[in-house]
């Protein structure tokens, strides 16, 4: 299989990563030129743009761990939004497309916006990216003030909050600071590869509801 890159065409085989020279001008060609389509993914930063064509468990991963935090989320009685696809963009700056995004403590900003505002409006509280191809990476949300980033690597959360002007590791998310979120995450995912998606999810409704009734 080949790569094919033109402002008429894109096609790049499944699981590649291909980074190309490229004005903002030639990034929103490329966006526009892909249609309705969301792949391959596309990322514009620094004069660069990256393509992406992901493989089935980079949908499956984002899929299964997004399920996760909304019924964590739902568990609790708490109000969120979430979106995907999305294309974040600050013109002539960045172009990202998170995996994922939620709204939780700024759900109402956003609340029956069919466009968002990157410029304006708050960002996602909380995105997730999974990283099958070394395509990710976390400081690409510095512009946008992301507070939090989970990356899924490698079969490990890796959870950044932003401190100043760039990300940190911590142990903990600010948005679920009493859950064991890692051992959580690994375990829905070994239940969905071993059985499917709905068993890990009925699986992690009966531990939380184990722990409201310790």
């Amino acid at each position: 299989m080949f790569a094919l890159v033109s402002p008429e065409k894109v096609h790049l085989p499944a699981g590649s990563v291909v980074k190309l020279p490229a004005t903002w001008q030639e990034y929103q060609s490329l966006f526009e030129g892909r249609g309705d389509s969301s792949i391959p993914r596309m990322k514009y930063r620094q004069g660069e743009v990256l393509l992406m064509s992901p493989l089935p468990v980079h949908g499956k991963d984002a899929n299964l761990i997004a399920d996760i935090v909304k019924t964590i989320l739902d568990h609790d009685g708490r109000e969120y939004d979430a979106f995907t696809p999305i294309t974040m963009t600050l013109p002539e700056e960045s172009g990202i497309e998170p995996d994922y995004c939620f709204y939780i403590n700024h759900w109402q900003a956003v609340c029956g916006k069919k466009r968002i505002d990157w410029q304006n409006d708050p960002p996602p509280d909380l995105v997730i990216e999974i990283d099958v191809t070394s395509y990710s990476d976390v400081e690409d949300y510095i512009p946008y003030r992301v507070p939090e980033i989970w990356l899924w690597k490698r079969e490990k959360l890796m959870i950044y909050q932003l401190q100043g002007i760039t990300y940190q590791l911590q142990a903990q998310s600010i948005y679920f600071p009493k859950l064991d979120l890692k051992n959580a995450i690994a375990g829905c995912i070994k239940v969905a590869y071993q059985r499917n998606t709905s068993a890990a999810i009925r699986d992690l409704r009966r531990q939380l509801a184990l722990i409201n009734d310790c």
